[in-house]
């Protein structure tokens, strides 16, 4: 399973992050008084959508043996009916129309976009 921890001294909003042993920096953007020395909360779960349904669709069209050349993932986060929401547009090259849309259904199916779209508990203590 992940596991991580994030710190956040006397800077404004500049958060150092550890995740299963790889570091990151997390930071607000200038605009919001940070000094975007790394990417904005939200940004980081667009990062992590984007590189799950990568992930997975390379693994299935491996599995198949399809000709995959490569797989882009564009991320965006707008507001809609119902409040904040991810737009996400796949471009797949090297297959054909079948195969395309079967990896677009592949995607709807990712272990990240399944969270995100059916919610993840929560449990907070105190150290």
């Amino acid at each position: 399973m992940a596991h991580g921890t994030a710190h956040i001294g006397r800077d404004t909003y500049r958060t150092d992050i550890d995740v299963s042993g790889h570091r990151l920096v997390a930071d607000e953007p200038t605009a919001l008084g940070g000094a975007d020395a790394g990417p904005a909360p939200y940004d980081l779960i667009l990062a992590g959508l984007g590189a799950c349904t990568a992930i997975t669709l390379r693994m299935y069209a491996d599995r198949k043996d399809w000709p995959l050349d490569s797989v882009d993932v564009a991320l965006r986060t707008v507001k809609g009916e119902h409040g904040l929401e991810i737009k996400r547009t796949l471009t797949l090259a090297g297959l054909d129309e079948e195969q395309r849309a079967q990896l677009a259904d592949v995607a709807e199916r990712t272990p990240v976009t399944l969270t995100l779209k059916g919610g993840l508990p929560i449990h907070t203590t105190l150290a």
